[in-house]
């Protein structure tokens, strides 16, 4: 794929295919996503892409994941039955015109219900409903032209989590080398069963992958032990090496085609300027610049062979010819195989859309070179067929000059273009460099000596215990900081044979090879810029979690593993940031009609250009000077105004204006720790925002640890005569089967303060509200709660209680109250009340004084009681009026609804009003911020929900932002950088559509009577190639963005 009409056209012709419900193809990605309602479209998937000229291939299939609270299938399950998620890699897409192809046609392959195409990646994603429709996919886009390979299929319902159960892994087993080998390994592998299950057997020796599943089981069995089997197998008459084989990832496979992409037009582009210099040397210089009277001039001009061609005319023409076919091969052959997709018999595009939706900027480029290409061979025959001049000087009016250099600025410009697009997907490929190839793993004595055994060549150092300095440690010099408890040793081995629960050493300036949690060395500092874009050290003590791509710049440190194998948290950003590049914004769909038909209508405008201009001429109508060529008369004259419309004319521009801006700034949000997981579109929502909401607890707040400041007992209104202990047991009782952070707190409070254990049953929690339980011991029900809890279960709060709690509120603090009620009795008697003060965070108030003054509103959403709620707002100044307190969960979504209907729009101007949704929709946009769970639906509801680091797995699900770092700094960053990335969008689509907007007309010769100037097709050429380069440059130049600085006193 190569500009915005290849997009559209394999779009197209999967969307055609019965059974898909969703295609997105990314263009720089040169990749494809797809969703379908089973697995047997996905081969017809691929047919259908390549049948419009292009090469796919699936790379995975994904199982959609129906129900997060579903039983957990097995993976054999899981990859047997349900739906999948796959992965192809497609080659040959150079636009958006590609990408729509593709993605046509993997919408309309039956079983296919989701589909993306990613056209800088250069791959496809698509959901099918089973996996056997993945080689139709393959097949479809095959058979569009395009060159498709399955790289994946992934259940969508799959287990997430290596450390969950069995570990599938694929070994590459080298050293065999003859067909007793494989049956050595299968025959020592056999030792192992059944804890070591083969799924891929070793058949041959040609066959170097190796397929199990396995359950670690430290230290007796461990991929690093099956390894040593392998190895051992075939002893001692041959040496095995096995080592993990990870399949080329998207990105892969994406740089492999964007180098051999760039290899084949660099070297056509070379051939080119090779025979472009004795073209200007005949055809310019002699031909045109030299004094009539040269000797050399007049060699070439005289006629040789039939007729009255010249010499020089015939050299042209042997020049040519090998840069038509071989040079510019490139644009006919992805032009025909357009074009046969487009009219096959089994094609199900209609027949008048066939006329009015064609081709991409290969039909364009194709038609121009060859329309120069082959009116100069009529023209040559022409002349041959005539009778020399009695001047001696044959016949020189041809446009094979055109036609060599024309195919070499568009190879050049090509060159350019494929070279700038590799560079803006740099940020999944910069995270990736983050992950440390080996690990210093801490084992026993004994378990060293074996490992030594397994492998010396992956075994480069190990040293029993010693006395060492650990703030001396450092990456140069690991000798002295292989130091550990007696009786054990230090051993470097490859990051990728770690298992959950080894302990490895992280020595200073190195990186953990997986997440973990520190096991001995306090002290210790991590800078975590790379994953929370904050560039400063964070402190970890003995318990604290470390990551990977994270930086030790302190002590060294012992790690235990917790997540290996795609579960670490550097995974998931990546996963976040590839998931987010797939998705298109709503811009991208206004480029893909344009796109759509921008060929048929240039198309159009060439033959309307040659035929007016032609008509003009033959009626009279043009002064005989204007004929300044001596054959062909004005059929040929005016053929030169069609060839320029042709190659000047540029949907590349369109088609690259977002995507390469988006994709720039999903690395760029990364980098400063924000995942943009909504993509495109959340980019562009968030560009729009008018109105930002904020959750209290543990976003404005740092809910992470809030604490009891006030507690009051009232033993008197329980008519149980129950101590204050008592009733603080009940409160602890009730409160542990929650995960709250007020319930944390209370909890906290009354573990200190000598509550007795009070065992209780049918413990009820109502979301928003509170809990209730029966107390067996103390014979009563108890509820503990909001105040609203309390007025619903009828329990009175006197004028003393009341006076109290507004103290609290008044002073921004959280109140939790306790009644009980004795079996007996069916009314509730309030016994404790405790006041829980979450802190503020530092960075709030100053935060939201920026948001304010960019003309955002500000908003505040909290399940708390009014008084509280307001005391809060006030503090970090926003308005008591823009606070709505006292909401349920499924009520917070229903008030951003009511916001989107309501809220105050933040007024728009210059770039702000161009494609500014309100033109179609005056409603509000709105921004949900929030962590918990009780936030999803809401944030599911608001235009841009924005789930911060320290948020639950349902809020970040829901998310379309995601910032790693809780701080709430990152949303300046946010707000301002997508403002800035869509505003770049906006430039890039601007000086696109300018440009064919300008020089369509001027290549068309609408200033030709001026002076007789035209745009001739060899500089139409280098301008149509500097306008995609200069889209993907503008693109680029966002790499120079730099967050915004806030300064906050209190800190």
């Amino acid at each position: 794929m190569t500009c915005a009409s290849c997009t559209s056209a394999i779009g197209s012709a999967v969307s055609e295919l019965p059974g898909i419900a969703e295609v997105v193809v990314n263009l720089l990605g040169s990749s494809a996503t797809l969703t379908v309602a089973h697995a047997d479209v996905v081969p017809k998937v691929v047919s259908a892409i390549e049948e419009v000229g292009y090469t796919a291939e699936v790379i995975s299939l994904e199982p959609l994941q129906n129900s997060p609270s579903a039983k957990k299938p097995s993976r054999t399950d899981s990859q047997q039955e349900g739906p999948v998620r796959v992965e192809l890699s497609v080659d040959g897409m150079t636009c958006a015109s590609c990408v729509t192809t593709i993605l046509g046609l993997l919408s309309g392959t039956p079983g296919v219900s989701e589909a993306s195409v990613n056209l800088l990646g250069k791959s496809a994603t698509a959901l099918l409903t089973k996996r056997e429709l993945a080689p139709q996919l393959k097949e479809a886009i095959d058979d569009a032209g395009y060159e498709a390979e399955v790289i994946g299929l992934h259940p969508v319902n799959e287990v997430d989590g290596e450390d969950l159960g069995p570990r599938t892994v694929s070994l590459r087993v080298d050293g065999m080398f003859c067909s007793h080998c494989p049956g050595k390994i299968m025959s020592a592998l056999k030792t192992l069963e059944p804890d070591v299950t083969v799924d891929k057997p070793l058949t041959s020796h040609t066959e170097s992958i190796l397929t199990l599943t396995y359950t670690p089981n430290l230290p007796d069995l461990s991929i690093r032990t099956i390894i040593k089997i392998i190895e051992g197998a075939g002893e001692p008459d041959t040496h095995f090496t096995a080592a993990i084989y990870r399949p080329p990832s998207l990105e892969d496979r994406a740089r492999y085609m964007q180098r051999r992409e760039k290899q084949h037009i660099f070297i056509r582009a070379l051939f080119s300027a090779i025979v472009a210099i004795p073209m200007l040397i005949i055809g310019v210089v002699y031909m045109t610049l030299v004094p009539s009277d040269n000797h050399v001039r007049k060699w070439l001009m005289e006629p040789i062979w039939a007729g009255n061609t010249s010499r020089g005319v015939w050299a042209m023409f042997f020049m040519a010819t090998p840069v038509m076919f071989y040079s510019a091969g490139m644009f006919h052959r992805r032009s025909l195989r357009e074009i046969y997709a487009l009219w096959k018999r089994s094609s199900r595009t209609p027949i008048w859309k066939r006329f009015v939706r064609f081709g991409s900027m290969n039909l364009l480029v194709s038609s121009g070179v060859s329309v120069a290409y082959f009116a100069s061979i009529a023209l040559l025959a022409l002349s041959a067929s005539q009778s020399r001049s009695t001047t001696g000087q044959g016949d020189t009016t041809t446009y094979f000059d055109s036609v060599v250099f024309l195919t070499m600025f568009l190879l050049a410009g090509r060159f350019l273009e494929a070279f700038s697009k590799g560079h803006t997907a740099d940020a999944i490929t910069a995270l990736g460099k983050l992950r440390p190839t080996s690990a210093l793993l801490v084992v026993s004595a004994s378990e060293a000596a074996s490992l030594n055994e397994l492998s010396p060549s992956n075994s480069s150092s190990d040293t029993v215990a010693q006395e060492h300095d650990p703030e001396k440690g450092n990456a140069e010099s690991e000798e002295q900081n292989f130091a550990s408890k007696p009786g054990t040793k230090v051993q470097r081995v490859d990051a990728e044979l770690l298992e959950v629960g080894d302990v490895v050493r992280v020595l200073h300036g190195a990186s953990p090879p997986a997440d973990g949690t520190v096991v001995s060395g306090d002290g210790s500092a991590f800078d975590e810029s790379s994953l929370t874009g904050e560039s400063r050290l964070v402190k970890k003590q003995i318990g604290d979690k470390v990551f990977l791509g994270t930086i030790n710049k302190a002590g060294v440190v012992d790690v235990r593993v917790d997540e290996i194998g795609g579960q670490t948290m550097l995974d998931h950003v990546v996963k976040v940031v590839r998931e987010g590049q797939a998705r298109r914004a709503p811009i991208e769909r206004l480029v893909d009609i344009i796109t759509g038909y921008f060929v048929p209508v240039v198309t159009a405008l060439a033959i309307a250009t040659w035929v007016i201009w032609l008509g003009l001429g033959l009626g009279g109508a043009l002064p005989q000077s204007y004929l300044d060529i001596d054959v062909g008369g004005w059929a040929v004259w005016s053929l030169e105004f069609a060839i320029a419309v042709f190659v000047v004319a540029c949907p590349c521009g369109i088609g690259l204006a977002a995507p390469t801006a988006l994709l720039v700034g999903s690395g760029l949000a990364a980098k400063f720790g924000i995942l943009a997981r909504g993509g495109g579109e959340a980019f562009q929502e968030a560009a729009q925002l008018d109105v930002i909401v904020f959750d209290k607890t543990g976003t404005l707040t740092e809910g992470g640890d809030p604490k009891v400041t006030n507690a009051e007992v009232f033993t008197e209104n329980t008519g149980l005569a129950l101590t204050r202990n008592e009733i603080l047991g009940v409160a602890m009782e009730i409160e542990s089967a929650s995960s709250h952070p007020l319930a944390t707190a209370i909890r906290g409070y009354c573990e200190g303060n000598g509550a007795k254990p009070q065992p209780g049953s049918s413990i009820e929690e109502t979301p928003g509200r509170g809990l209730k339980a029966s107390i067996t011991s103390l014979k009563c029900t108890a509820v503990i709660g909001n105040e609203p809890w309390m007025e619903q279960h009828h329990a009175t709060v006197d004028g003393r209680i009341s006076e109290l709690l507004y103290s609290w509120k008044s002073e921004g603090k959280s109140v939790v109250l306790l009644a009980i009620s004795p079996e007996s009795a069916s009314d509730f008697s309030i016994v404790a009340a405790f006041a829980v003060a979450d802190p503020i965070r530092p960075e709030a108030k100053e935060v939201l004084s920026r948001l304010q003054a960019q003309g955002l509103g500000t908003w505040m959403i909290s399940g708390d009681n009014a008084v509280t709620a307001k005391a809060v707002a006030r503090s970090i100044g926003i308005l008591e009026t823009n606070v709505i307190a006292e909401v349920l969960p499924h009520e917070k979504a229903e008030k951003i609804q009511w916001l989107q209907q309501v809220g105050t729009k933040r007024p728009t101007n210059g770039l702000g009003k161009l494609f500014s949704r309100r033109r179609l929709n005056e409603r509000c946009v709105v921004a949900m911020v929030g962590d918990g769970i009780n936030d999803a639906p809401a944030l599911t509801a608001a235009d841009v929900g924005i789930a911060i680091g320290s948020g639950s797995d349902v809020a970040i699900s829901s998310a379309s932002f995601i910032l790693v770092s809780s701080n709430l700094r990152s949303l300046l960053t946010l707000t301002d950088l997508s403002r800035t990335v869509f505003n770049r969008v906006k430039i890039n689509f601007l000086w696109a559509s300018v440009y064919n907007l300008v020089m369509i007309p001027i290549a068309a010769g609408v200033v030709y009577p001026a002076g007789h100037a035209r745009l001739s097709p060899v500089w139409a050429s280098l301008a149509m190639a500097l306008s995609s380069v200069s889209v993907v440059c503008s693109s680029l130049l966002l790499r120079l963005y730099r967050e915004p600085k806030v300064s906050i006193a209190s800190q």
